[in-house]
Parts: C-alpha cells; structure tokens; sequence
C-alpha cells in the first residue's frame, strides 16, 4: 500500500507543479519586456553587509520610501499575497530600496514583521535620494516617486535586469508595476506574472540541461 501511494505522490507532483505554473493567463508565453538594462544596485549599503544585485536574479523591487510607518499596510499585502509563495526559490529575492535615513528604523520594522511573515529574507539596499532616482528613472515607468522617495507600485525585473511586465494589459494597457495597495491586483495580475517568468526560466533551464546530455 506504501508502495502505491508513494508512486501516486511522484506521479502526482509533476502535474502538480505544471498547474501551477500554468494556471494563469500567460501560461508559458515569456512576460514581456518593458525596459531593456535597468540600472543594477551593486553599489548601494545593505542591511546584511553583503552585495545586492539584480544580475542573475528574479526580483521584486519596492521603492517604499521613509516613512516606514506608512508602508505597513503595502509591505503586508505584498508578503501574503505574492512573496511568501516564492521565498523557497533560490533565484527569487525581494529588494526594499529605502532612503540611507532610514536604515537605524528598519530593524525594527523587520522584527515586527517576522510575527506574521517572512521578513528575515527581506532584502534592503539603502541610497542617497540622487541614487535611488537614478535605478528609479531607469525603469521607465509612467510612475513617479514621492518626495519621500516613495511609490506604492512595486516591480518585477529579470536575471538581465529587464523590467517584466503586461503590454496588452485590459486595465492599463501596458503595465509597469503592480500597485500594492490593491489586494486585488497582486492577486490576480502580479501573482500570475511571478509564476509566468518562473516557470520561463525553468523551462529554459530544463532545454539546456537537455542540451548538454546530447
């Protein structure tokens, strides 16, 4: 019987893992590219002491500002809603870019959050405004930073550091980032945009290791 069920389970997982990927719109179609090179965060403090980078990795980028206070609600949604579904994938980070001032108030905004997430993981890189409004102008995105330094909108930038986004969204037409305010569009868009470049990444992974063994 313990034979059967565990056949049943690795018979199981790999449809399991297809459906997930596969349940969105995109289904394995890549997630358009937006804006070629955004500019990389290499050279910015950290809270880890360790370099950040968006080279070689799938991130997704908030720029929230130093009002910390103010982006509890925002950094909640984004967590339940999309990254603690990710955390798991080693090619996955998360990047708060936060003004330099805030950096002795983070500590405690991440303490406060592992009660109910993941915050440990949370990557922060901190910069002068000047810094943080040139990554920013780099994306290219119709939005516009606060004088805090601030957007709600939070995006998805590639191993290539492409921005990732929708072209042919229904709401916006062409869609830069993802509004954490709104439960409904993380759920919904941002969740399914996450899963299409993953899964374009591991199916790219597989034809190259298949490649290789020919």
């Amino acid at each position: 019987m313990k034979k059967f069920l565990v056949l049943g389970i690795l018979f199981a997982l790999p449809i399991t893992a297809y459906l997930f990927f596969a349940s969105g719109k995109n289904n394995f179609a890549r997630l358009p590219v937006l804006t070629e090179n955004v500019t990389d965060i290499s050279g910015m403090e950290t809270n880890t002491d360790s370099v950040l980078s968006f080279d070689e990795h799938i991130t997704v980028v908030a720029f929230f500002g130093s009002d910390l206070e103010k982006i509890k609600g925002n950094t909640f949604n984004l967590d339940k809603k999309i990254l603690e579904k990710y955390y798991d994938f080693d090619d996955f980070q998360f990047v708060l870019i936060l003004p330099s001032e805030t950096k002795e108030d983070t500590g405690n905004f991440i303490e406060e959050f592992k009660k109910i997430s993941e915050s440990s993981k949370w990557k922060i890189a901190y910069a002068t405004s000047e810094e943080i409004e040139t990554v920013f102008e780099s994306f290219a995105s119709p939005h516009k930073l606060d004088k805090d330094q601030y957007t709600p909108y939070v995006y998805i930038v590639d191993k290539d550091r492409n921005l990732r986004g929708r072209d042919d969204d229904e709401d916006h037409g062409e869609l830069y980032g993802y509004d954490s305010r709104d439960v409904a569009e993380l759920n919904n868009k941002m969740n399914d945009d996450v899963k299409v470049i993953l899964a374009e990444y591991r199916l790219a992974l597989k034809r190259n290791n298949r490649n290789d063994k020919i």
